[in-house]
């Protein structure tokens, strides 16, 4: 039985499903999904939820990248994304949670607020997607969809200016985690692929690539995530990136 990963282009937990399985040397089909009509396909090819990545794999359908993590855990142990030492998967884990629950979110806001604003950056996010319909079709009929995805993911101005101003926190965490070793080793673990595709998704935007990429959190999620779809030119208002043009100076 094939195994079939149901992906968003350009999506950053997607991106995660898809190093994992990669990493273990995982055959699998990819299937493109649109935003906010992937809901519906979700549940009609039988998955409990709506989010992507939905992974149908060995018989079992698998939702999230944590889930993912640890079915592909148990299919194949070599090499391990779960530490099974107790005192590195309890470091490991906290930093796959704070990925998943507060930096995934960020990006996923940040990014749709932008696109919100000027679409004309969507072909780039989906190179490399077979979505049934031609990119520049999807795109040219996409402005809904971008509507629809800002809503559903609070992406407003005001949730994302303070996402901005957190950010230079957020990336002092990244580099303390990297120095610590919890991620950033030379083979990534969970909290590695939870963590390098939001930043690499980050790095897409030139209002916020300067203040990643010199820093450990950039070189790191180059590493983890050498290539990564969509470039978005600057977009959003100068005074929100204040806080960001602090940590380049």
């Amino acid at each position: 039985m094939g195994n079939t990963l149901y992906v968003i282009p350009a999506s950053h937990p997607s991106m995660a499903a898809r190093l994992m399985l990669e990493a273990k040397g995982i055959d699998y089909k990819r299937r493109d999904l649109m935003p906010v009509i992937s809901k519906g396909v979700l549940r009609a090819s039988g998955f409990p939820g709506v989010t992507v990545p939905a992974l149908k794999i060995d018989g079992e359908k698998v939702q999230g990248t944590g889930e993912i993590a640890r079915k592909l855990d148990e299919l194949v142990p070599d090499p391990r994304l779960v530490p099974e030492d107790v005192e590195k998967r309890i470091e490991v884990e906290a930093a796959e949670d704070w990925g998943d629950k507060v930096l995934q979110s960020t990006a996923r806001r940040i990014i749709w607020n932008a696109l919100k604003r000027d679409k004309a950056p969507l072909a780039s996010y989906s190179e490399g997607a077979k979505l049934g319909v031609p990119i520049g079709l999807a795109v040219a009929t996409g402005g809904p969809i971008v509507a629809l995805s800002a809503r559903f993911n609070e992406a407003d101005d005001r949730h994302v200016k303070a996402d901005l101003e957190q950010l230079p926190g957020y990336l002092d965490r990244i580099d303390a985690w990297i120095g610590k070793g919890v991620i950033g080793g030379a083979q990534p673990n969970v909290a590695d692929y939870q963590i390098a595709p939001s930043l690499r998704l980050l790095m897409s935007m030139d209002d916020v690539r300067p203040a990643i990429e010199n820093r450990p959190a950039g070189e790191f999620a180059k590493r983890v995530v050498p290539d990564f779809p969509g470039h978005a030119p600057a977009i959003l208002p100068p005074e929100w990136l204040q806080p960001l043009k602090a940590t380049t100076t």
